[in-house]
């Protein structure tokens, strides 16, 4: 059986300050120094050249001049004729360290991508989540055996590396996004199955509204420390932010005071909603300051201490912390506060004292869960209601669009693509990832954008762009996306995900030859492959009603990997419940293969066109774009350099094991 192959690295110290996913882009950003400093054009190289050259690395937040003075004052004597690979990468460590020397600052977690400019975790982090883990996954059939795990020893990352806990751990946070059906579960599982695994979670974690930059089924495999705790950390948050939203729970109304305050809030993140509700008990506990991050302002427990004498004051007892001077000993009475009301800790008291903002802010998530406060005699609950009267085809569209654009890697998380969409920059930067060059960045307007005709400008131009890409924009103007139109902002978003869909399709020349690929030409060729396969069923158009089954789409999942569906597991699809096991199973599969999608198993049963020609364009993506057996390589699932990943998966049913491996779509 063939192993993993990756790029080697022979001082193994190297090695691990890398993922094999950097290796790949550095080896690519090497080999074109390589041919650089080779051509006789050029002239000789010399360490100018290497800094402008390295000016193309993202990660490097230093100017031209700073990288050129860096490099003379460190690497003066360097013969940059004879530079080796390993070389550069001593040179870019160094450099990257000079980077993150300057300062910088920290996003919110569902925007942090799982990078490794800072190769160290948290213990405080690791305990509390394997706490969490522990607490969650007790009753799971599989994995009891496992657990409690201990959070003083690393065996959290050696659990996980065979991908069942981060699965299961990803059903905790959002209960339903994985047929566990398809989830390799035996005792002993074969590098191939625990691959699948991991592809598995790697594109239902993407599904779910996870970041993931940076790191690939190998990364998972290897048990990455610092890989694996940014994962379950983004997972736990989810599952812990779930209902900081007014549509989850409406009694939020009750922090604004009109119908324009609650389209803000509606446009706000779950970590700022949560800071405004925890301002909106601090007011009414009489603390007059403001709480306005989850780090410094709360060091001192002194938002703690009244929020919790809001929410819980049966649950005082003397001495209250205020009373106390030391700070490690006012979070400990805090904490038994909370242990009182019944609320997980998640946090120590130095924690606390410590500011660590990804503690601070499940502790603070968690309280809202158990007692938020909020009086359910609520105001405005017509406006309110008239906000979330979409049906529910809208909030799904939503979702799957607005997942889709924050795994093109935009630098800005959106949280609902009706409201975060309105000031267009968003949206030009989709188009850039979409069709590199295509926006014009000097006429562009960046955020914070203040006076409402330069948000017009900036949705203008995407209308502009939108048509010289041939979309249907018939009478549409930017104002139309300014004011937050949600049938126009659907209708844009599905062009532009359809387009980018047609456009990866295109660019495989070697099948496509270079002619436009039509929605047509997608639909032949699902059916030619059920039909080569010995199949009979057929799909007439994306809108067959027939489709709801889930039978073709397992007939084309088998057709494309014979080994891929356990069809001891399929129902004929005839009743409600049979068809949801069918198309919740498909879904799974289907990113088990390697297709990053986003729909729901409602939009297979109800036969949503437009969801099944994105699954239908990824399979045939995967199919056609599938490696030969003897390339291996576990690609990455980097959202930030294109929207098109790969990822190794070589597919199993049973004890059986291929030796193929998958290319990734993002659609």
């Amino acid at each position: 059986m063939a192993g993993f192959v990756g790029i080697v690295v022979s001082d193994p110290w190297l090695q691990n300050q890398f993922t094999q996913v950097e290796l790949r882009s550095l080896k690519s950003h090497f080999l074109s120094i390589q041919k650089s400093r080779s051509d006789p054009k050029n002239g000789d190289f010399t360490l100018k050249d290497l800094s402008l050259a390295m000016g193309n690395l993202k990660t490097l937040s230093l100017s031209e001049d700073e990288r050129t003075r860096f490099l003379e004052e460190n690497f003066s004597g360097l013969e940059i004729q004879q530079l080796e690979f390993e070389q550069f990468l001593r040179i870019y460590l160094k450099m990257q360290g000079k980077a993150g020397s300057k300062g910088s600052t920290t996003s919110a977690f569902l925007k942090a991508a799982t990078t490794t400019l800072l190769h160290t975790i948290s213990e405080s982090e690791k305990s509390a989540y394997v706490n969490h883990i522990n607490s969650y996954l007790a009753e799971d059939v599989f994995l009891r055996k496992y657990l409690p795990i201990d959070p003083l020893t690393d065996d959290l990352f050696e659990i996980s590396k065979d991908g069942v806990l981060l699965c299961k751990l990803i059903n905790v946070a959002v209960p339903g996004t994985i047929d566990e059906r398809a989830i390799n579960t035996k005792n002993l599982l074969n590098p191939w199955e625990k691959n699948e695994n991991h592809t598995l979670c790697l594109n239902s974690a993407k599904a779910i509204g996870c970041t993931l930059v940076n790191i690939g089924t190998l990364d998972l495999a290897e048990g990455r420390p610092h890989l694996v705790l940014g994962l379950i950390s983004q997972i736990i948050k989810i599952q812990l932010l779930a209902d900081v939203n007014l549509k989850k729970t409406p009694q939020l109304v009750e922090l604004v005071g009109n119908s324009q305050d609650i389209e803000e809030l509606m446009s706000l993140s779950p970590e700022k909603i949560l800071l405004r509700w925890m301002n909106f008990q601090l007011k009414k506990g009489g603390l007059a300051r403001q709480v306005t991050n989850f780090s410094s302002d709360i060091k001192d427990s002194e938002a703690y201490a009244c929020l919790l004498s809001v929410l819980a004051p049966e649950c005082r007892s003397k001495p209250h912390p205020m009373d106390v001077k030391d700070l490690l000993e006012r979070a400990r009475l805090v904490l038994e506060h909370a242990d009182r009301m019944g609320c997980k800790r998640y946090l120590s008291p130095k924690d606390i004292v410590d500011g660590s903002p990804n503690l601070n802010l499940a502790f603070v998530a968690h309280i809202f869960q158990k007692r938020n406060g909020l009086s359910t005699q609520m105001r405005q609950m017509s406006f309110l209601e008239s906000q979330f009267e979409d049906d529910a085809l809208v909030s799904r569209e939503e979702r799957a669009f607005r997942l889709w654009i924050n795994s093109l890697g935009i630098s800005t998380y959106i949280n609902n693509v009706f409201e975060d969409l309105r000031n267009g920059w968003l949206l030009l930067e989709a188009l850039e990832k979409v069709h590199p060059g295509i926006v014009n960045w000097r006429l562009a307007n960046k955020p914070p954008i203040k006076l409402p005709f330069r948000k017009v400008e900036n949705c203008n131009q995407v209308i502009k762009i939108g048509k010289e890409l041939k979309f249907s924009l018939v009478n549409v103007a930017g104002n139309d996306i300014v004011q937050g139109n949600k049938k126009l902002i659907l209708a844009f978003l599905w062009q532009l995900m359809r387009y980018n869909i047609l456009q990866l399709l295109k660019n495989l020349r070697f099948h496509s030859h270079g002619k436009e690929i039509t929605d047509a030409d997608i639909l032949s060729w699902a059916n030619s492959q059920v039909k080569s396969s010995g199949k009979f069923s057929r799909m007439e158009s994306f809108k067959d009603k027939s489709l709801s089954s889930g039978i073709f789409f397992l007939h084309l999942l088998s057709a494309v990997e014979p080994r891929v569906v356990n069809w001891s597991l399929i129902t004929q699809g005839e009743t409600e419940e049979e068809k949801k096991m069918n198309a919740s199973y498909i879904i799974s599969v289907a990113r088990k293969l390697g297709c990053s999608i986003f729909l729901l198993p409602e939009d297979i049963i109800e036969v949503n066109q437009k969801m099944m020609l994105t699954l239908t364009a990824s399979i045939m993506y995967w199919h056609l774009k599938r490696p030969t057996a003897s390339d291996t390589r576990s690609q990455p699932l980097d959202c930030e350099t294109a929207s098109l990943s790969e990822s190794t998966s070589n597919l199993t049913s049973d004890d059986s094991a291929s030796d193929s491996s998958a290319d990734e779509i993002t659609i």
